[in-house]
């Protein structure tokens, strides 16, 4: 929905704006969502194979997600939350 797609927006924007340390862009959003991909997996029990079962995405790309050397696309990043069964308020409440 637009509201989901705009507070996905927001949210990339202003950690995006915030990233940003002696001219140099660090990419603290890739990190930061992998970060909490990972605690919720593990939170869940699941394993990065039945995660990435779950959600329809590669479990390659998942690790490099959680690695923070992929960028989650928003599609993906809504596979990971419903295969984790939870909510995207719940995603991004860290």
């Amino acid at each position: 929905s637009n509201s989901f797609l705009s507070m996905i927006f927001v949210s990339f924007f202003i950690m995006h704006l915030f990233c940003f340390t002696y001219g140099r862009r660090v990419n603290m959003i890739t990190i930061e969502v992998g970060n909490r991909i990972r605690f919720l997996r593990k939170q869940a029990g699941l394993s990065q194979e039945k995660l990435a079962l779950k959600a329809g995405i590669d479990r390659t790309y998942l690790a490099g997600i959680e690695a923070g050397k992929r960028n989650a696309t928003l599609v993906s990043l809504e596979k990971i939350v419903v295969a984790l069964d939870i909510s995207m308020k719940e995603f991004w409440d860290f």
